[in-house]
């Protein structure tokens, strides 16, 4: 398996790429239809479970504009998908191609101890980290904006403004008191 590369293939005019990787495909499927339905630029979305994608059909698929990891707050087995997924990315995705979104946050069962965790990974790699809501039609068009935003700005569509740039303002940072026992 070879590694996911940015700067592969050249890009396509008005037309941005994104790759949504989510191990349980809940929140996956929606977020890509509400995307494709942007009438601004043409928008791509592939959906996989996770990296390393498939070598068969290498040739053929577009470059990859953004990345985005989609983690249930709820399930640990999709943070750890996630994590073990980011090895398959070239170190150029970690330039502003690469996005984490964690959905059910505000579930009461999720052990801040997670939610640390996944702050820790995004600020770790200087990624953004995205709050989303799969429950209701709102929670996933504030998802989409969002991620419209970040995805113009790394497919090129957006001058004067770099997906380094932008990634540098949104990025995620964790409070220097987070290895404190708790936030309570």
């Amino acid at each position: 398996m070879s590694l996911l590369k940015p700067f592969s293939k050249l890009p396509a005019l008005n037309t941005a790429n994104i790759l949504l990787v989510e191990s349980e495909e809940q929140f996956q499927q929606s977020l890509a239809d509400a995307l494709v339905n942007e009438a601004a630029v043409t928008v791509n979305v592939r959906l996989a479970k996770s990296l390393p994608l498939p070598m068969e059909n290498e040739e053929s698929r577009p470059r990859i504009d953004l990345v985005v990891f989609i983690i249930n707050m709820t399930s640990e087995y999709s943070f750890k998908s996630a994590e073990a997924s980011l090895k398959y990315l070239d170190p150029g995705y970690f330039l502003g191609k690469v996005c984490f979104l964690a959905t059910n946050a505000r579930n009461a069962s999720v052990p801040t101890e997670f939610l640390d965790a996944v702050r820790k990974l995004a600020a770790s790699l200087h990624c953004p980290l995205l709050f989303a809501e799969d429950q209701t039609p709102d929670g996933v068009a504030n998802a989409t904006e969002r991620l419209l935003t970040i995805l113009k700005v790394a497919a090129g569509l957006v001058p004067m403004t770099t997906a380094l740039y932008v990634s540098s303002l949104t990025r995620c940072s964790v409070p220097p008191d987070i290895d404190q026992p708790s936030f309570d």
